[in-house]
């Protein structure tokens, strides 16, 4: 697989990933705020994991999300 090919594969799975997971992200938080267990100007840390058995890929990433 050429260079270009694999790029255009993982870019389109990474747009998949992110639309899905911006939503349920949102729809969370939405759900933080209904509950009362966020009140807004918190700052969190959420982890995503990438894994695939095929590849041996198995690691999670963390980054904060600030809520203004």
């Amino acid at each position: 697989m050429d260079d270009k090919a694999l790029n255009a594969a993982v870019a389109k799975f990474l747009k998949t990933v992110s639309f899905t997971a911006q939503g349920e992200i949102e729809k969370a938080l939405r759900q933080a705020f209904a509950s009362g267990k966020l009140k807004g100007g918190e700052t969190f840390t959420a982890g995503v994991t990438l894994s695939s058995d095929k590849i041996d890929l198995n690691v999670t990433l963390y980054s904060k999300i600030e809520l203004r």
